[in-house]
């Protein structure tokens, strides 16, 4: 497990954060949103528990948008570089935000144990048998305690 708090910023350097607590899990999105901003197939993203996220140098800037599954999305970036750090749902259900597992100082530990939103991935995408894979993303947070299992099994994370 690595040493928290877990700590990472922005490409520029301005906007710097640390996370308090344990991650949940780490997996790849694939919908069309992640394509887009990220410019690549799919971003890679380490969930933490809600409120567990602070800023420690710098004020980020807030984009809001529509997911594809059209639920209320937020997402906190560099006002200077517009690096994404983070994303979450605008209403606090489910009480998790994404931190992109790039912007980690150390993303040595960080493995995916899901695929979500498969049903948008480029047709050029394999996925990995050793990953649970789901066509978009669950809406109830019960429906992400396999993937919650299945991550600290494998990094040995605390509950």
């Amino acid at each position: 497990m690595p040493t928290l708090p877990l700590e990472g910023g922005c490409h520029c350097g301005a906007l710097r954060y640390q996370v308090t607590a344990a991650p949940l899990m780490v997996y790849n999105c694939h919908c069309r949103n992640c394509q887009r901003i990220g410019g690549g197939a799919f971003s890679t993203n380490v969930t933490i528990p809600r409120g567990t996220l602070e800023f420690v140098r710098g004020e980020p800037a807030k984009l809001t948008w529509k997911s594809d599954a059209s639920a209320e999305r937020f997402g906190w970036l560099c006002g200077d570089c517009h690096g994404r750090i983070a994303h979450g749902w605008e209403e606090a259900s489910p009480p998790i935000l994404n931190v992109r597992s790039g912007t980690l100082d150390d993303s040595s530990w960080v493995s995916p144990v899901v695929d979500m939103w498969a049903a948008s991935a480029q047709p050029w995408i394999t996925f990995s048998a050793d990953r649970f894979r789901v066509e978009q993303q669950p809406a109830e947070l019960t429906a992400y305690q396999p993937f919650f299992e299945a991550f600290r099994a494998q990094r040995n994370f605390p509950e």
